[in-house]
């Protein structure tokens, strides 16, 4: 399972590959706005949205680039551990 984080805190990026990785996912994170995140992104089973540390610019951009497809999209406030634990217990076991 492909997962892709948003947001999230820039010196946990290794802490979230990680875990993803305990659950059999590949993760792609990006804690910082980049230019040209629509040719980053691919095409994700799941799509992580940290809201509470990512520009509304940002949720915008990558919501447009997933329009149409079956990717599914899980928003949290929260960008801890515990949360991300939660969304992959929901989604990738």
């Amino acid at each position: 399972m492909s997962v892709v984080i948003l947001g999230g805190n820039e010196c946990m990026e290794r802490q979230y590959k990680d875990l993803c990785s305990e659950y059999k996912c590949q993760a792609k994170v990006f804690t910082k706005p980049a230019g040209g995140l629509k040719n980053k992104l691919g095409s994700p089973d799941l799509m992580i949205f940290f809201t509470g540390t990512m520009s509304h610019k940002m949720v915008r951009g990558a919501l447009s680039e997933l329009k149409g497809s079956d990717t599914v999209i899980e928003r949290c406030h929260t960008s801890s551990m515990s949360a991300l634990r939660g969304i992959l217990e929901k989604h990738a076991v």
